[in-house]
């Protein structure tokens, strides 16, 4: 971990925040994906004071002119602190669902195992979000702690914090202020206006409701698990509606473990009842039913 001021002033500066992430243990390799925002980069500098190997992977997606030059920013960011450095592009074209089509794209860059930079801020959004669409107890669960989930526990006000504590050069996002993604509208007008109507802080809140509804859901999705058969129809159609909505939505979670909505959950269960022989989801996909089997075309 090398740093201008020397690494005793970034373990000074991240001890008191590691104790609530959740790294692997030392020794070992992780991939952290690093847009070069303060939340990711400081995912970086935290995995690194964690005594972990490090690889610090920039994805540029193109969309906007400049962002070849912030995977330099994330470059030196990476030399400072002792990890290794990948730069990927990928191509995403302008159209519909262009933040969904983003992500994807970016986290087959990365890989599934990578790192990111999430927060208990991005938490709220999520839980947020997972409401407006619909997607039921699962997706007020949100985002799993630990795993690829490493910071989830910090505050984003944090991150900026740590980042403008070592002096580090961060890239600001100017999509971030775009009002045509929903993720924007929920994090710059929805929560402020939440928080001033209950003159509370709430991102602890919906936090609290995203662990507590994570205990139902994860006994829920262990009964479903040993019950029933997602891709079996008649397993579907036979089960306690509850657990057979649990079976789909572990089956068909998105490339970012986003579960469908309950929209979606009822169109499957219409195929596996034989009152359909097809339906579509999201992410392009096609839900069709052949010998008493579901399965998924793309």
């Amino acid at each position: 971990m090398r740093h201008a001021d020397g690494p005793s002033k970034l373990q000074q500066l991240a001890q008191p925040l590691l104790g609530r992430c959740r790294f692997p243990q030392p020794p070992g390799m992780v991939t952290c994906a690093v847009s070069g925002g303060p939340d990711s980069m400081a995912l970086l500098v935290l995995a690194t004071a964690a005594g972990l190997e490090v690889e610090a992977v920039h994805v540029d997606h193109g969309l906007r002119p400049g962002s070849a030059g912030e995977a330099e920013v994330v470059q030196a960011a990476a030399a400072q602190f002792g990890a290794r450095f990948r730069s990927e592009r990928v191509s995403v074209a302008a159209g519909g669902d262009l933040e969904a089509r983003a992500r994807v794209a970016r986290r087959a860059a990365v890989g599934p195992e990578a790192l990111t930079g999430h927060t208990a801020d991005d938490q709220a959004e999520t839980l947020l979000i997972n409401l407006l669409r619909g997607a039921g107890l699962a997706g007020l669960a949100a985002m799993r702690p630990g795993g690829v989930h490493p910071i989830l526990e910090l505050r984003r006000s944090e991150t900026h914090q740590l980042c403008d504590d070592l002096g580090l050069e961060v890239v600001t996002d100017p999509s971030n202020q775009d009002p045509r993604f929903v993720r924007n509208r929920v994090r710059n007008e929805l929560l402020p206006l939440m928080t001033e109507i209950s003159d509370r802080d709430v991102a602890v809140l919906l936090n609290r409701t995203s662990d507590q509804a994570r205990v139902v859901d994860d006994w829920i999705q262990e009964s479903s698990s040993a019950a029933v058969e997602p891709t079996l129809a008649s397993s579907l159609a036979a089960a306690p509606p509850v657990l057979a909505a649990a079976a789909i939505r572990r089956w068909l979670r998105d490339d970012e473990g986003h579960p469908p909505t309950a929209a979606e959950v009822e169109r499957v269960m219409a195929v596996a009842r034989l009152e359909a022989v097809a339906c579509e989801i999201s992410g392009g996909r096609r839900i069709l039913r052949t010998a008493g089997r579901l399965r998924i075309s793309r």
